[in-house]
């Protein structure tokens, strides 16, 4: 792992989750990020239509819904980014001919939307008891006109940034699953960026576990 130096604010803001709060989803969770905040819920496996079938592992399907209005590009992007990632996790190996659909509603947003969608999916995934290589988190950098570098950024705060950037950490080893980059940055900065999400993606991780034990503490 990369080390973290120069001027860095590596505090994410206060989340929440909630799992099974849906009756009809096969999993679901809702994940709460400072302001933002994402409902996910998965389906499957099941039976998958002949035109998407995959004869040696399970079809994933990923849909985001926004707040209000239809879905636009930026939704059908940020879908891709959460399919590559989800399909790096999951053993689609063991549900072939089947389907696995994943959808996630924004509730609201402040800022970082893409990690907030990421987070909610793998609590979602871990609610529907799927089986998953290793679990999963997002983390969102900004960088600022100043070239500070902002963890878990407000939307206020991403609209002054000269530079936006999404991470998909592993729970194994922290390797990058996923990057989602916009704006203008140099390599160092880039490098700077991922050792600070790795960095971050710990205090995520715990949250994963604490957030699990409570769940579990209760039902027994």
């Amino acid at each position: 792992m990369m080390e973290v130096c120069g001027s860095t604010n590596v505090s994410l803001r206060e989340f929440g989750c909630e799992q099974t709060l849906l009756s009809r989803p096969d999993g679901s969770a809702s994940f709460v990020q400072g302001d933002t905040s994402v409902i996910a819920a998965v389906y499957g496996p099941a039976e998958v239509k002949v035109s998407k079938e995959i004869y040696d592992r399970a079809t994933l399907e990923v849909l985001i819904q926004p707040k209000v209005g239809l879905p636009s590009v930026r939704e059908r992007s940020q879908e891709q980014c959460v399919r590559e990632t989800c399909e790096a996790s999951l053993l689609l190996t063991l549900h072939p001919r089947s389907s696995l659909t994943l959808v996630l509603q924004l509730i609201h947003d402040d800022g970082s939307r893409l990690a907030c969608f990421l987070n909610a999916a793998c609590m979602a995934l871990m609610d529907a008891g799927l089986p998953m290589s290793c679990l999963f988190c997002g983390v969102t950098c900004a960088i600022n006109a100043d070239s500070d570098i902002i963890t878990d950024p407000t939307a206020a705060q991403e609209k002054e940034s000269r530079a936006l950037m999404t991470f998909a950490i592993d729970s194994k080893e922290q390797r990058v699953m996923m990057s989602y980059t916009k704006g203008s940055f140099s390599v160092h900065e880039l490098q700077q960026c991922i050792a600070v999400s790795q960095k971050a993606s710990e205090n995520i991780f715990q949250f994963y576990r604490d957030s699990v034990r409570r769940r579990y503490s209760k039902n027994l």
